[in-house]
């Protein structure tokens, strides 16, 4: 089947510039015309029907998150429809469960319903973007990059995020700091190992030893598995950082049922938590949620709008933390 970026390739334009132009969305006449004479030599149709239904269909907006009863998500959630509802935008929200079989029937909705655009956590590194893309539905990657840079991505600085949590548990006065994290290629939980080792180095001269490393996933349960693998070690750690906030409920609530809370052991968490859950002494890094939603539906409108540049990146910082509970936050 030919696609838009078979057009591209063949008039020398982008992907976007295809979809502006099939789209009716004012490009220069020399690109229409050789997007027009690639896609005859090519047999290219369009699917108008689509388009029809995308034009007089546009007030909703599709938002796939992994897991709806995570505080993170649906922080991020509510950012999203802030912005898009001062807009005149609807929210459609769809949990992926982590799973791409899943995330791809939901894409497949919401380009054939039709929505405006859609707004995508993506399930894993390999998710494919491709039937959103090549139908021209506007898209934007939250919190995790766009597979293959294929669309706008709005992330959180996790590096910097893993190296204040790191930070913190040495101001408290511990050194071997254990880590707990995501699956390996999923890009929060590489960075924020990351964050975590840079700092361990910096702090202690030297590399976090192998065994202070646990990846899991980002359950509960992980958490729980992982802390519960630490601390059977011969030489357990003093502290451990777990990169998310239902990681580390279960690093807690593991440590709990061994009898070990702060200050015997630190602990922080990138995320905030339950108060039910939450020593004083645990430290939280708090993860702009709302900011990377909002963030996200800004970048979104503006490609609803007609925006056709390559895809863009954006980095929102963080950079507060809090060893206190707080009902301010809940990601």
């Amino acid at each position: 089947m030919v696609t838009i970026y078979d057009v591209a390739d063949r008039a020398g334009v982008s992907a976007a510039t295809v979809s502006r132009v099939f789209n009716g969305i004012k490009v220069t006449p020399e690109r229409a015309a050789a997007v027009h004479r690639a896609a005859a030599e090519l047999g290219f149709v369009p699917n108008r029907n689509a388009r029809r239904l995308r034009t007089s269909s546009s007030e909703i907006i599709a938002m796939l998150i992994p897991d709806i009863e995570n505080p993170f998500f649906t922080a991020m959630a509510r950012g999203v429809e802030d912005v898009a509802r001062s807009a005149g935008y609807s929210v459609m929200l769809g949990n992926t469960d982590e799973e791409a079989e899943r995330e791809q029937d939901y894409l497949r909705v919401a380009v054939s319903d039709p929505v405006a655009g859609i707004i995508l956590v993506p399930a894993s590194p390999q998710s494919q973007l491709d039937l959103a893309v090549e139908r021209g539905v506007p898209l934007v990657c939250v919190d995790r990059r766009a597979p293959g840079r294929a669309a706008d991505s709005v992330v959180a600085d996790n590096v910097s995020g893993g190296a204040l949590a790191t930070r913190l548990l040495v101001e408290q006065g511990h050194r071997r700091i254990a880590c707990i994290s995501g699956p390996v290629g999923v890009d929060t939980a590489d960075e924020r190992v990351d964050g975590w080792a840079k700092e361990y180095l910096t702090r202690n001269g030297e590399p976090p030893a192998a065994e202070l490393l646990v990846r899991s996933s980002f359950t509960v349960s992980g958490g729980a598995s992982a802390a519960r693998q630490l601390m059977s070690l011969p030489h357990p750690p003093e502290a451990i950082l777990a990169a998310s906030n239902k990681l580390a409920t279960g690093v807690i609530r593991e440590l709990s049922e061994a009898g070990l809370l702060p200050p015997q052991i630190g602990v922080a968490s990138l995320g905030g938590l339950p108060l039910v859950l939450l020593p004083p002494e645990v430290i939280q890094v708090h993860l702009p949620a709302r900011e990377l939603g909002t963030t996200a539906t800004e970048m979104l409108l503006e490609r609803i709008r007609g925006l056709a540049t390559p895809p863009r990146e954006t980095v929102v910082p963080i950079d507060s933390a809090t060893q206190q509970p707080s009902d301010l936050e809940r990601v």
